[in-house]
């Protein structure tokens, strides 16, 4: 956890007004991130701001869900990012 805390850090300082592709297998990697695409057999099944996804009660939201990630941690990740 450590470790990937100073990769963001890093990747938020380094990066700041570029355009970056992350893909992650965890979801506390990318809940302080600009946008989040959600991926469901081959297409694109959700695309928007991390609170808005969580908000729409979908995929996203479920997959928070199964990570015990709340909404107050998104809430909290953007605002230290």
């Amino acid at each position: 956890m450590q470790t990937d805390a100073q990769i963001q850090e890093t990747i938020h300082r380094e990066f700041t007004g570029k355009t970056l592709l992350c893909i992650a297998h965890r979801l506390r990697t990318i809940i302080s991130w600009h946008r989040i695409l959600v991926m469901d057999n081959g297409e694109i099944a959700e695309f928007d701001e991390p609170l808005k996804l969580f908000d729409q009660q979908g995929i996203f939201t479920g997959m928070c869900e199964q990570s015990a990630i709340s909404r107050e941690e998104i809430v909290r990740a953007r605002v230290v990012n």
